[in-house]
């Protein structure tokens, strides 16, 4: 079995809990997705705790951490530059240049067990998103999303995992779309056909359910996992530190 996690967004409380859970189904392989970082109060220890991970995976954040940020709105920005801050120089100048080095080493894409691995979509691994709407639009006949999702599943075999939405589904080659609770937690390909799975967001879930997410991979299903932790202690850390701005606390408890 495999843990697969994606988008802790700085969020020690989370990865705390989700560890937990991952521990006691006896897992200790463990795949990120990416976006250790961004949004939340504690980057240093989440980029440490991943630094034990099999896979590691760039995502957006990262991305901006390591380059410039592209395109991020103003509180993803702030928490992007007060991040950069924190890992440059300082009391701990030596343990920061390797975590700065393990950024720059994150990997774009991952293939394996018949599965391609990315934060946002193949076409563009790190910013791209792939979303219901646009899943509905293709549905629909739009032709722009047609395109879009076309080229999207002709860019892998059988199965792509992916995070960056934050929001955890299964989108079919024939655009269908089923969320986590629609399928009822559990989700086992059917042979023959093209799936994206999206895991969830273990920091910063965007679906009206404050819990973290991530997916176990049991051999041939996928199990996503659903567990409470302390937000109110994120949301409080958050708020104590002016860099970060307070909406990004609000998301938190609201989970949106």
């Amino acid at each position: 079995m495999k843990a697969i996690v994606s988008d802790i967004h700085a969020n020690l409380a989370a990865w705390e809990a989700v560890a937990k859970d991952i521990k006691s189904h006896g897992i200790t392989d463990i795949l990120s997705l990416g976006d250790l970082v961004g949004y939340g109060p504690e980057p240093v220890e989440i980029i440490d705790a991943a630094m034990d991970f099999r896979v590691n995976l760039m995502g957006n954040h990262d991305e901006a951490v390591i380059f410039e940020p592209v395109g991020f709105n103003y509180r993803a920005l702030t928490a992007i530059r007060w991040t950069k801050r924190a890992l440059q120089g300082g009391l701990f100048g030596f343990k920061n240049k390797k975590r700065m080095s393990f950024l720059k080493s994150l990997k774009l894409t991952h293939r394996e067990d018949g599965a391609l691995m990315v934060h946002g979509s193949p076409r563009e691994p790190t910013t791209e998103y792939i979303l219901r709407h646009d899943a509905a639009a293709a549905n629909q006949g739009d032709p722009m999303a047609q395109k879009k999702m076309e080229e999207i599943f002709g860019a892998f075999d059988t199965l792509c995992l992916v995070g960056h939405t934050h929001i955890p589904c299964v989108i079919g080659q024939d655009f269908s779309y089923q969320t986590e609770k629609d399928l009822n937690f559990e989700f086992k390909p059917e042979k023959g056909k093209k799936y994206i799975l999206n895991v969830g967001s273990v920091g910063q879930p965007r679906d009206r359910d404050t819990r973290a997410c991530y997916v176990i991979w049991d051999e041939k299903k996928f199990i996503w996992r659903r567990v409470e932790y302390d937000v109110a202690s994120t949301a409080k850390k958050i708020r104590s530190m002016k860099e970060l701005d307070d909406y990004n606390a609000d998301r938190l408890e609201q989970g949106i």
